[in-house]
């Protein structure tokens, strides 16, 4: 017999399949010897009281054992000799893509610019040694995207746009945890992520797909208001009748040359501010109300804050519980932080971006351009380099101190690895983005006694949270609005935002693609 129960139960209870075993059978009289196996279906933590509770739903086995696999695998058949599909980018739009492609009996031809994941690491390293970022591998550029070496998380609140648990699934079957299927907020961490992402690029090469990398497209090849290909540096040139364009939210250059050649793109509404960081131990404190902090049984606690400011939104964003700031720079006279936590998430501190909610009118008496956004982003990038001593070094200011408007004789340590460097944010962001934060510090601080502090460090700056730029679609085809076989996908086209819903994106574009090559 398989029966499934919904439990709230201790922490303790809660880790250890035979703790919970034992639960349910003190719970529903069962006999604890005929529970051969329990599986965890969903898992959260309510956190709202002193006392906290996990919440379960749980599959229990009576009887018998389990005769299904945790996840459903997909078959990828061989695609060698069918027809191809070019994918720009091999971010998790891109890589879905292709694997849904494969899925459906076509060839993709996958074309990244950066380098492939492992290669990837070392310059990456490079930032924060000698302060040098490499402008076609960095965190932004690279074989599994931007989310590959900041974080890994898979939360989506996109459960819409297409099937979730398949995208959880296909991740399983390429090595992640089983535990992204039942957490809450479910999370591979970047030091796992690199080898699944691996492994998806060998089934996408063991199907009869090509993966191209250090290939940076310099133009998309139409006819006719047809796409034909693309062509890349060096005068190579893929062919095809259809082109999946995923090459994420910081390819400028790409944006460039879409505005260039007259293809139809829009600016489109951004987020942009600081990224936060507290010791870890502080947060665990405020969250689990308790001053010895999450003790031995509970994960390293999560925040989220929102509200609106002047009616604009400011919150919490890409919160990352015992991790690291991180320079995300993608060129030169740049300065951008990201966040990201290990699958442990057992580092000192913990970071959130903490971001004002920007619409393009706030800003459109700079320019008229559809790039209006991307270069607001430049702009504010450039300020931070320069404040930052022209080096990865992060301008920084304890919170408190920015908030009173004061400048910080002194910084807390803090995890981001070129150094910081201490900077009167109040008073060099613009006024619409500073004010709003300081109001929006105050006002979380009101919602989480502790969480305004002295000990917490604000350090600029977080402008990459999502695309400043729209390249425009037909809401039923995905196709781009006047190029046949052009698939704008993902992020970097301003259709998702996250891991997840990238990836669902990609298998909707390989969808659509798949049904016009047919």
């Amino acid at each position: 017999m398989i029966s499934e129960y919904q439990l709230r139960i201790l922490p303790q209870q809660a880790y250890n399949e035979q703790t919970v075993k034992d639960y349910i059978a003190h719970t529903y009289g069962l006999d604890i010897r005929t529970i051969h196996a329990v599986r965890v279906l969903k898992r959260s933590i309510d956190a709202r009281q002193r006392q906290i509770f996990v919440n379960l739903s749980v599959r229990a086995y009576i009887n018998e054992l389990p005769a299904d696999d945790e996840y459903v695998h997909t078959d990828y058949p061989n695609v060698e000799g069918r027809p191809p599909v070019v994918v720009v980018g091999a971010g998790p739009g891109g890589l879905f893509a292709a694997l849904r492609l494969i899925e459906l009996g076509f060839r993709p031809i996958v074309v990244e610019r950066g380098k492939d994941v492992h290669s990837r690491k070392k310059d990456i390293a490079r930032i924060s040694r000698e302060h040098t970022v490499d402008p076609e591998s960095n965190y932004s550029f690279g074989e599994g995207g931007a989310g590959a070496y900041s974080d890994g998380k898979l939360y989506t609140r996109s459960k819409k746009r297409g099937n979730v648990d398949k995208i959880l699934s296909v991740f399983c079957q390429h090595g992640a945890s089983t535990a992204i299927l039942s957490d809450a907020h479910p999370h591979i961490g970047t030091d796992r992520l690199p080898r699944v992402i691996e492994n998806m690029r060998n089934t996408i090469l063991r199907s009869g797909g090509e993966v191209h990398f250090e290939t940076k497209m310099t133009g998309i090849l139409i006819e006719k208001n047809r796409v034909a290909g693309i062509e890349c540096e060096g005068g190579t040139a893929f062919r095809a009748s259809a082109v999946i364009l995923a090459t994420g939210h910081s390819a400028r250059d790409v944006y460039r040359w879409l505005y260039n050649n007259q293809i139809e793109i829009e600016a489109k509404g951004i987020a942009v501010g600081v990224r936060l960081e507290h010791p870890a131990e502080l947060i665990d404190q405020i969250q689990y109300h308790n001053k010895n902090g999450r003790g031995r049984w509970l994960p390293a606690a999560e925040y989220s804050f929102v509200t609106q400011v002047d009616g604009r939104g400011v919150y919490s964003f890409c919160m990352c519980p015992g991790g690291f700031v991180v320079p995300a720079a993608s060129g030169p006279e740049q300065v951008v932080v990201n966040g990201m936590s290990p699958s442990g998430r057992n580092g000192r501190w913990s970071n959130a971006g903490m971001v004002v909610e920007l619409h393009p009118e706030d800003i459109a008496h700079q320019s008229p351009s559809p790039l209006l956004m991307m270069e607001f982003q430049e702009q504010l990038e450039r300020l931070a380099w320069q404040q930052g001593g022209m080096r990865q070094t992060a301008p920084a200011q304890r919170m408190a101190d920015f908030v009173k408007g004061k400048l910080s004789y002194d910084l807390p340590s803090s995890s981001y690895s070129p150094g910081l460097i201490s900077s009167p944010l109040h008073f060099w962001l613009p006024e619409f983005i500073g004010q709003r934060l300081r109001k929006g510090f105050e006002q979380f601080g009101r919602q989480s006694h502790g969480f305004l502090t002295d000990e917490a460090c604000v350090i600029g700056v977080e402008t990459r949270t999502s695309s400043p730029v729209r390249i425009l679609r037909d809401k039923e085809t995905l196709q781009h609005i006047r190029i046949q076989g052009l698939f704008p996908c993902g992020e970097g086209a301003g259709y998702a935002g996250g891991i997840v819903s990238a990836a669902i994106d990609g298998e909707r574009c390989a969808e659509k693609a798949a049904k016009l090559l047919q």
